[in-house]
């Protein structure tokens, strides 16, 4: 299979909408394609998998690892001809520093993976040398090539003939592709993009040029292999899980469900949006992030609110996560200062704002890592304790086999911990 990291030079200059745009390229010409979001984000594999037909992985060099990023890349290498990865921010941007953890140059370096790098071109002709230049010289000091460059919001053919030229002219890599500045754009909302369920995928395909031999070397060979199956005890096997799965509880992780089965988990999918009830044969429950905010009028007359309660006051495991967590309070108050009761089964309210909240990778104690992003408040009415040992971000509540906080798990960075919380 090849692969191939799609990064841009700064956040907004269009990784998304050229990402899915190289997606339909590649399924217009009938070449089986895979994709790949770099960094803990949610909604862009969503319209990947809308592209594609096949689930989306995230990888990363810090909350997924360097070694999980190259099992699940070697894991699905099977399953496509090429492989695309969307990157997260500007190319060299990560936790810290230039190029560190957690950054697309990281994830490029530690895959070997040629970058095809995405310039905002609005505006620019002669300025585009020394920026890929630069670019190009701190990624060569890092071990990663440029195989390509992708210029957004061209003018005209006229203009990316100029832009061509010029690179060719200064030995910088080749333009490969370029998308004008009449494509669609991707309508958002806070936290992100909207879900590809909420309208049609635009066709960027009239708007997209490709140079098909430039973007043949773009891409390499990827030398990774996966490792054969290790028989290993299951931590969760014999367990039923529930999952709650909707347009409310939708931020999950493929990654995550993967590792449920893998564990021996037999997983029940249920909506509280529809009010259907826990699973009966449930042992455990997750109860994953989302947009209740949204669908608040309709989740304060759930009626999964009862088998919720009676699960959680028999003792058993729930993992509540950000939106997941929120249901379970007293109200959600939502952007328009509306006040919708929840489950009400710990105490306190969720109110939304339109600033960001909390932003960040965390780490518990135990080494669990996950992801915190979010615009909603927990306002505290009573007393209950913390239900992680994290240094930074939510530490969150704990109500009898109940853990609930604002992060986002990523399961298999702690196997044993996370087989703890659902048992």
């Amino acid at each position: 299979m090849k692969i191939s990291l799609l990064a841009g030079t700064h956040s907004g200059c269009g990784k998304t909408t050229v990402m899915l745009a190289l997606l339909q390229y590649f399924k217009a010409r009938r070449q089986s394609v895979i994709a790949f979001k770099s960094g803990p984000d949610f909604l862009d594999p969503l319209w990947h998998r809308a592209v594609t037909g096949k689930p989306s992985y995230n990888l990363d060099t810090l909350m997924i690892g360097v070694e999980k990023s190259r099992e699940i890349l070697a894991r699905q290498a099977g399953r496509a001809d090429c492989a695309v990865i969307e990157g997260v921010m500007g190319l060299f941007d990560g936790r810290s520093g230039v190029g560190s953890t957690g950054s697309s140059a990281d994830l490029a370096r530690i895959l070997n993976a040629p970058v095809m790098l995405v310039v905002d071109a609005a505006g620019i002709s002669g300025t585009i040398v020394p920026l890929v230049a630069g670019v190009c010289a701190y990624a060569t000091r890092m071990g990663v090539a440029i195989g390509g460059v992708i210029a957004n919001k061209v003018g005209s053919r006229h203009h990316a003939e100029l832009l061509r030229e010029l690179l060719q002219e200064h030995d910088m890599p080749p333009l490969i592709a370029w998308m004008t500045k009449g494509a669609p754009v991707l309508a958002e909302r806070h936290l992100g993009l909207v879900r590809p369920g909420e309208g049609d995928i635009p066709d960027f395909l009239p708007f997209f040029q490709v140079e098909d031999n430039a973007l043949k070397q773009a891409f390499a060979e990827c030398q990774l292999q996966p490792e054969s199956d290790q028989s290993e005890r299951q931590l969760l096997n014999g367990k039923t899980v529930a999952v709650a799965k909707d347009s409310a509880c939708c931020f999950i992780y493929q990654a995550n469900l993967d590792w449920l089965r893998a564990q021996g988990g037999e997983l029940r999918f249920f909506s509280v949006l529809a009010g259907e009830p826990v699973p009966d044969a449930a042992d455990a429950l997750w109860l994953p992030g989302g947009y209740p905010e949204l669908y608040a009028e309709q989740l304060a007359q759930s009626a999964s609110w009862p088998s919720l309660r009676q699960f959680i006051e028999n003792d058993k495991p729930v993992l509540a996560e950000c939106g997941g967590a929120m249901i379970l309070g007293e109200c959600l108050i939502n952007h328009e200062g509306e006040h919708w009761p929840m489950a009400k089964m710990l105490p306190y309210v969720s109110k939304m704002q339109d600033k960001l909240a909390s932003l960040g990778y965390r780490q518990e104690a135990s080494g669990a890592r996950g992801h915190e992003f979010h615009h909603s408040v927990r306002d505290m009415a009573g007393t209950l304790p913390a239900a992680f040992d994290c240094p930074r971000g939510d530490r969150g509540v704990r109500y009898r086999n109940l853990r609930a906080s604002y992060v986002h798990w990523f399961f298999p960075s702690a196997p044993a911990v996370v087989a703890g919380w659902l048992s």
